[in-house]
């Protein structure tokens, strides 16, 4: 059936602020729906509240709606709208289809005359009330865990007598796995039932027998209005049943799975499909599948929507599920449309996959002092990375490599786990860093049998473990002189780092690089193509491995790479790597204009990132994509293979920032603020001379490697102090400490983590006023302040914790003077070439700098959504010196003012203290619009102001 053309003007429902169980893959989602709508000359109206997305953005829809996702903004845009005849729902997760089905009921749809498309309303229902879903798996003959319903806690209790333990509770309609638990025994039971009616908004719940250890695997299935379905792909949980997927290590495809049940598993999912509702569109599967050689198969659920797993599974296949799933949705059938990456082949195909994907979940843990590590059904990671290699090895390896926690990938780098106990404990109780522990257990000697009988993760992950091990080993043997060649290449292929081999044989990473080089051994690069090269792909979608040579007749050697480099000149953008607390999808926003800005200048545009839920690692946003670590032996390759004219590391945030010293080292041009610059500002000492110098007040602060220098120090600062290490992200370590005692636990436990880290102590300004300036300045010393924003929390919440209003509200022109000379002197003094972000604190009227950072910083998509101009385009043509800060004509445009709020997690971490202090908690943020002061809304985050301070 070809599209339907009643359709004119469609309103896409977004996902909110990002939170813990729902993140930016519905910002990706929710961009890809937008641009598959626009090239049918479909007109897009978006609502979403998150100002940090390129969803938001103005280029992305006709309008854009950066309101609450509320059924009263609902009404305001179809009445302000008029002419839209459909909503789409299914691309912003469980927030944007909780709130269709309230205006559904509210009659909010039909009174507008507005359709569902995607996905209808009983589709929904039935996945959705565990009640029905159960009923609709025994119509079709599926089968499922044993379970019921309950919807008061006498019902509760009923269950669980008939079934006894272990049990799960699993609330209806809630996010991430919210509410529920495992419970292994009777005393728990009572209150996390209680937890669990709560969570759900229809107060549900539905309490099954736990199918623990038993092997868990995701289905992503497109079906058309013709009832043609496709799975675009298997994904195998590394982790049996019994922790939450988005909080699992994922494989893909599937690897320990026999075909039998493979086909088993898809007609099951294709009659799921079907069954739940006539509905073109994206669907996600999840089955458990028993250990034994019976390989039963039991269904867990159904998601008849774009899911967490739809954005890894585009990445990982290159079969961008969102974008078609919205023609789908049109009208359009699969065979009707083209496939994105050949261009030359329909859409009605199942991609192959001749490489293998490794999914790891990125958390941070560190920020929730006090939280129950212990991973469960109730998602807890901020982020994930994704790692491409040519074995499950390769792959493995480079997922650790881009996590960004100081480990150069599993195991050779000094930092295992070496204690018994701690290691059995880790793996009995599921632990974050279990990835890394199983590696430390084979080091130990503890048999696999033994591993496998704790953790239940198949034998065969474990046996490509302990191969990875026994390499090291041999490998260990040899100096880096008489290391035979082909152990070498072995290692390159098993995905090891140069670093780890360094530290196996005790050399530097360097002489192993040189190595590499004098023996031919050199990355070479594969395109992700959809169908294993059966067909020719036309979109440079590219990541590394190491072949075997292959000798012609001839006799030459060579190796195969599929990356064909352009006489074009080019630029490098370093993307931002995991989202976490500190750095989210802000960073991407940036990533992506930055890349956008300079093709417009004529360049050929190479990204380098590795996480797969965002915009930035799209296969058609740059010229060229590496879906890469952002860690410093792959960008240096990829640098080596394209010579770029230069690199971009100040939109990437903290990850691209940390990577400019090398950079420099090796001779690479830095594009926008050289390293020095970055580097003075990141050095206290040296940029409080530089103050010192220009004459700017600065609270009084001192350098100390030790508790005994820290205490001395206290003496000359007065309390309170803030005491933090240099160079983190987020405010991490950060602490306002009020006497000798205090001070000295927190200096001996952050030296302890951060061993051999300077620390920053600076006397804390008590009761002033926290506010930051972001600025343009390019090398001709123009300065071009894009926002200047006032804290209503008071100095001492961390930045990113605290409600910003743009433009100031009670600030005196005195003090906004002092901003501004400041902030221009500044960005001047540190020769700034591109973005740069200045934190004041304002106390008696007097402007001190708290910190600067010459780099795209949280607040930069804001100011530009509040002001609707496109500072980060600018930015990056100043960087390129394409154009002069003097070259564009600014024209900011606010009514009243913008409330940038932050969005909190904690429902996740139930036992962990919520005070804010100067290290950051939020995992995301909305954007409130008030015409003035005496709104309501403000008035009510100004009287809270002081409440959650904390030290």
């Amino acid at each position: 059936m070809p599209k339907d053309t009643t359709i004119k003007s469609v309103l896409i429902i977004g996902s909110g602020p990002i939170v813990i169980g729902q993140a930016c893959e519905f910002d990706y989602a929710g961009s890809q729906s937008a641009r598959s709508l626009r090239e049918e000359g479909i007109e897009v109206i978006l609502i979403n509240s998150n100002p940090a997305t390129i969803m938001t953005d103005p280029t992305m829809a006709d309008h854009v709606y950066l309101k609450p996702l509320t059924t009263k903004s609902i009404i305001e845009i179809l009445k302000a709208h008029p002419q839209i005849d459909a909503v789409l729902p299914t691309m912003g997760g469980q927030t944007a289809l909780n709130l269709c089905i309230e205006a559904d009921e509210k009659g909010i749809w039909k009174d507008f005359g507005v359709k569902l498309i995607g996905v209808d309303i009983n589709a929904i229902n039935i996945t959705e009330d565990r009640e029905q879903f159960k009923n609709l798996l025994n119509k079709i003959g599926v089968p499922q865990a044993p379970a019921k319903t309950a919807n008061s806690f006498l019902k509760g209790k009923e269950i669980e007598q008939e079934f006894g333990f272990p049990l799960v509770i699993r609330p209806s309609f809630t996010l991430g796995g919210t509410g529920a638990a495992i419970i292994y025994k009777k005393e728990d039971f009572d209150a996390a039932l209680t937890y669990g009616l709560e969570a759900s908004p229809i107060h549900e719940v539905l309490i099954d027998k736990a199918l623990m250890g038993w092997k868990e695997y995701e289905l992503e299935l497109l079906r058309d209005s013709n009832d043609n379905v496709v799975i675009i792909c298997t994904i195998e949980n590394m982790d049996p049943m019994g922790i939450h997927t988005g909080d699992s290590i994922t494989v893909a495809p599937a690897m320990t799975l026999s075909d039998t049940t493979f086909q088993k598993m898809r007609d099951m999912a294709i009659l799921m499909m079907r069954s739940i509702g006539n509905f073109a569109g994206g669907c996600n599967v999840q089955f458990a599948v028993s250990p034994d050689n019976k390989e039963d198969i039991v269904a867990i659920e159904i998601n008849p929507r774009v899911s967490r797993s739809s954005a890894l599974a585009s990445k990982a296949t290159g079969y961008p599920i969102a974008k078609i799933a919205t023609k789908l949705a049109l009208g359009y059938n699969l065979d009707e449309l083209q496939n994105q990456i050949t261009k030359s082949t329909s859409a009605l195909f199942e991609p192959t996959l001749d490489y293998v994907i490794v999914k790891i979940p990125r958390w941070n843990f560190d920020k929730f002092e006090g939280s129950d590590r212990t991973l469960g059904l109730q998602m807890k990671s901020v982020g994930e990375v994704m790692g491409i290699g040519r074995s499950f090895q390769e792959a493995l390896h480079k997922a650790t490599q881009s996590l960004e926690i100081k480990r150069n990938g599993l195991g050779a780098d000094g930092k295992g786990y070496k204690n018994y106990e701690q290691i059995i404990e880790k793996l009995t109780f599921a632990s974050w860093d279990r990835v890394f522990v199983i590696y430390d257990a084979i080091a130990m000697g503890i048999p696999l049998s033994r591993i496998h009988e704790i953790t239940k993760i198949d034998m065969w992950f474990l046996k490509q473990y302990e191969e990875l091990f026994h390499l090291e080993r041999e490998i260990s043997n040899y100096k880096v002189d008489t290391l035979p060649r082909e152990l070498l290449l072995e290692a390159k292929q098993k995905g090891y780092g140069d670093r780890q081999i360094a530290h196996m044989m005790g050399c530097l990473e360097s002489q192993v690089h040189k190595l590499r080089e004098e023996q031919n051994i050199r990355r070479v690069y594969k395109l992700v193509d959809t169908c294993a090269a059966e067909f020719k792909a036309v979109t440079p979608y590219f990541y590394s491995t190491f072949e075997a040579e292959i000798e012609k007749a001839d006799g030459t050697k060579y190796v195969h790479n599929e990356s064909i480099v352009t006489d074009k000149k080019k630029v490098v953008v370093l993307g931002s790597g995991p989202n976490r607390i500190g750095q989210g999808i802000e960073f991407d926003y940036s990533c992506v204009h930055g890349v956008l800005a300079a093709k417009e200048c004529g360049y050929e545009t190479i990204m380098i990132n590795c996480n797969p839920e965002t915009v930035s690692t799209d296969f058609d946003t740059a010229d060229k994509l590496y879906f890469e670590p952002v860690f410093w032996e792959h960008i240096y390759d990829i640098i080596q293979h394209e010579k770029p004219e230069g690199v971009i590391v100040q939109l990437g945030g903290q990850t691209a920032l940390k990577l400019a010293e090398k950079l420099a080292k090796y001779g690479i041009k830095i594009l926008g603020t050289s390293f020095d610059a970055l580097d003075l500002a990141e050095d206290r000492g040296r940029f409080s001379d530089l103050l010192t110098e220009l004459n700017i007040p600065f609270p009084k602060f001192g350098i100390a490697e030790s508790a005994e220098e820290a205490t001395k120090l206290a003496d000359t600062l007065d309390f309170p102090l803030l005491v933090r290490p240099s160079y983190v992200l987020g405010g991490q370590g950060m602490k306002i400490v009020i006497n000798k005692q205090e001070l000295e636990e927190h200096v001996i436990d952050l030296l302890k983590s951060i061993p051999g880290n300077k620390l920053l102590l600076d006397h804390y300004l008590d009761g002033a006023i926290e506010a930051e300036a972001d600025a343009i300045c390019d090398a001709d010393g123009n300065v071009y302040i894009i926002g200047i924003m006032e804290h209503i929390e008071p100095c001492g919440v961390h930045s990113g914790d605290s409600n910003a209003t743009l433009p100031p509200f009670n600030l005196g022109e005195f003090v906004m003077q002092q901003i501004k000379d400041h902030t221009k002197k500044i960005a001047i003094a540190l020769k700034t070439v591109g973005l740069i972000n200045i934190q004041f604190a304002i106390k008696d009227d007097t402007v001190y700098i708290i910190e600067a950072n010459p780099r795209a910083s949280r607040t930069v998509p804001f100011i530009a959504k509040a002001y609707g101009e496109p500072y980060v385009n600018y930015a990056t043509k100043v960087m390129l010196g394409h154009n002069k800060v003097t070259d564009f004509d600014f024209n900011p445009k606010l009514n009243g003012y913008a409330i940038k709020q932050p969005v909190f997690s904690f429902s996740k971490f139930p036992n962990v203290n919520k005070a804010l202090g100067p290290e950051m908690k939020s995992t995301g943020e909305s954007i409130l619009f008030i015409d003035d002061l005496k709104d309501d809304q403000f008035y009510d985050l100004y009287s809270r102001r002081k409440m959650y301070l904390t030290k």
